[in-house]
């Protein structure tokens, strides 16, 4: 595979064009319009103007959990537990709704003050079973089994807000950090480009003809780990876990050429679909779209799902991505991309710059040269597939 020189993808992002809090509308943010090779601006509330009537726009309905948990030793130590995703029982509804424990992959703050022994806050004890590289499984159990461990999260758990906002976790971040669609608990990271809709520009869209339906990717923490390596295809992506119900795939396949895909979470998604009708499996590998040369059509790959969903009396396509879109890959599903504005180095300016082609220089030259705000919090854009 020929390398792929992640410092061809840096630029200079002063930290003062990070947005550190949202704007007080999410919808007032401004929208920056990529169309062959033409760049434009806008507000975020005048989105439907550029999506054609008659597109099919999907968004990540995963909501935020407060995956950080702080526990004190006698000794006064400080031990920060940040739960990652659900080892036991592996599905995250059902590990979110135990009443009885259960076991979480996390990461652990001053690991060293924790060397044995459970670990109490309020009704929770927290007990590390065993370690994987810098990740470690912990067993949570706690006294009120009335309780379930997404209530237990909510009453002891901190929003985990991206670290490179330098700040602490406020209380207005439970809201903000949310999309008004977020329903499913999962995630230990916001999909970010859905941060900017209101029920106005949703119902906006609706009454252009635009139709609207949603899936789930459960955003791991994995999504700010920075590229280390020099060829980036030495890169290990992470693996996240994805579920799409049957009346989405539905209307994708019927909708084919007029697909919009709200955030990178969305795009892993829907692109991987193709994968897993392709090769039918139920992890797509990292490399799978370079691996081979694939002949059969979206719609045959799609329609492959919705047969083994029938076959197996399934209403949800349950699955895992560790797809890596960069330079060269082949876009199966998507047509427009809805995206905030990423990091250096970063495996998601990969995949914007695979979207446009190689062109996300005139893309982030632009917003860095007028005025736009970056990273999670900030300004939208949405892109057209070149």
């Amino acid at each position: 595979m020929e390398k792929l020189l992640i410092n061809d993808y840096n630029y200079p992002l002063p930290d003062e064009r990070i947005a550190k809090y949202p704007l007080a509308e999410r919808d007032h943010s401004k929208l920056l319009i990529y169309r062959d090779g033409m760049v434009s601006e806008d507000r975020f509330y005048h989105i439907g103007d550029y999506i054609p009537s008659g597109s099919l726009l999907i968004y990540n309905n995963t909501r935020v959990i407060q995956a950080r948990l702080v526990f004190h030793k006698s000794t006064g130590s400080r031990i920060e537990v940040f739960c990652l995703e659900p080892i036991e029982p592996h599905d995250y509804q059902l590990n979110l709704g135990s009443t009885c424990g259960c076991v979480w992959k996390c990461m652990i703050g001053n690991l060293k003050k924790w060397k044995t022994g459970r670990l109490q806050v309020g009704p929770l004890y927290a007990e590390r079973l065993s370690s994987t590289g810098n990740t470690h499984a912990v067993r949570f159990t706690w006294d009120d089994e009335t309780l379930s461990f997404a209530e237990i999260l909510d009453q002891l758990g901190e929003l985990p807000i991206p670290p490179y906002l330098n700040r602490a976790t406020e209380e207005s971040d439970k809201t903000t950090y949310q999309t008004v669609y977020s329903r499913i608990k999962g995630s230990v990271a916001a999909p970010t480009a859905g941060l900017h809709f209101t029920e106005q520009v949703l119902d906006n869209l609706r009454r252009k003809g635009i139709q609207t339906t949603e899936l789930t990717l459960h955003v791991g923490a994995g999504t700010f780990q920075p590229v280390k390596t020099e060829d980036a295809n030495e890169h290990t992506m992470h693996t996240e876990i994805i579920s799409v119900p049957k009346s989405t795939i539905e209307q994708i396949k019927s909708n084919l050429g007029h697909i919009v895909a709200v955030g990178t979470t969305s795009m892993r998604t829907l692109e991987s679909l193709y994968y897993i009708g392709a090769l039918h499996v139920e992890h797509v590998p990292q490399f799978a779209p370079y691996e081979q040369k694939y002949t059969i059509t979206t719609e045959d790959a799609l329609q492959s799902i919705l047969d083994y969903l029938d076959q197996t009396h399934q209403d949800t396509l349950h699955a895992e991505t560790q797809i890596m879109i960069k330079p060269g890959y082949e876009f199966r599903v998507v047509d427009q991309l809805i995206t905030n504005f990423h990091q250096p180095k970063s495996t998601l300016l990969l995949l914007v710059s695979a979207f446009v082609k190689g062109d996300w220089h005139t893309i982030y030259d632009y917003a860095l040269t007028h005025e736009f705000r970056f990273l999670s919090y900030g300004d939208s854009s949405i892109l057209f597939r070149r």
